[in-house]
């Protein structure tokens, strides 16, 4: 009775337009097609090199260190990257002990694929101690450092955000990078709360940060920080894992 009962109703519903089963891919009407292609996208931006006195008499190599500029920083004037951190502190000391590079993005953001790139040439041409490459930012550059770690940790022995802001989220891939990270208390343009989040992050994961929070500061943390000399004793320190 009840099979005669559905059989019944069955019949009496409206023929669809189109059949609810699966088609089998002979039937289909669409095609499978394959798409490969290489894209090649060109990279291009000024930096300023700095080489360490006695590079050109000592076959050595030497420590790098990538610095990443602030928004206010960017275009196509280069003197606007000597105004503060390591380019401006190389003006006047010829001793400084690293191999210098400061790129200047034309645009406010950093490309990390351009700055992939740009650090892989300099690894080539330059005596480079591969153990010991280092990588810092201000602001702009602050978070930059933090998004070029996350995505090649594997590159650097240390990095140093200073008034920058991460992603928490992927901060478990810098659980093996020494990290010193610099901030503002007050700062009104990145909260401190930013910088909290990551460390709370890092240490979370098992990593190795270091926190300073200067009471007074406002945005401008890089003034303090890159004035200080414990800062780069800390970094010779530090050398890559492998």
């Amino acid at each position: 009775m009840k099979r005669q009962l559905l059989l019944t109703l069955l019949l009496c519903l409206p023929a669809l337009p189109f059949s609810v089963g699966a088609q089998s891919s002979s039937s289909s009407p669409q095609q499978i097609k394959h798409f490969r292609s290489e894209i090649k996208v060109t990279a291009e931006f000024n930096y300023l090199l700095f080489l360490p006195e006695g590079y050109g008499k000592h076959k050595q190599r030497w420590p790098l260190m990538l610095f990443l500029h602030g928004a206010g920083d960017a275009g196509t004037n280069m003197d606007r990257v000597k105004i503060l951190g390591p380019p401006k502190i190389v003006e006047s000391k010829p001793d400084f002990p690293f191999i210098l590079v400061s790129p200047q993005s034309p645009v406010r953001s950093w490309n990390l694929d351009a700055l992939n790139a740009l650090l892989e040439n300099i690894m080539r041409k330059y005596r480079v101690d591969k153990d010991r490459v280092y990588l810092t930012g201000a602001s702009m550059g602050g978070s930059a450092t933090w998004a070029f770690a996350i995505a090649h940790p594997e590159k650097f022995a240390a990095i140093v955000p200073v008034c920058g802001t991460g992603n928490p989220a992927e901060a478990r891939k810098l659980a093996g990078l020494p990290i010193w990270v610099f901030h503002g208390a007050k700062d009104p343009v990145v909260p401190v709360a930013h910088a909290q989040q990551m460390v709370d992050a890092v240490r979370s994961a098992g990593g190795n940060v270091k926190l300073t929070i200067y009471p007074e500061a406002g945005h401008d943390a890089w003034t303090q920080t890159y004035n200080d000399p414990e800062l780069y004793r800390w970094l010779l320190q530090q050398k890559r894992h492998h």
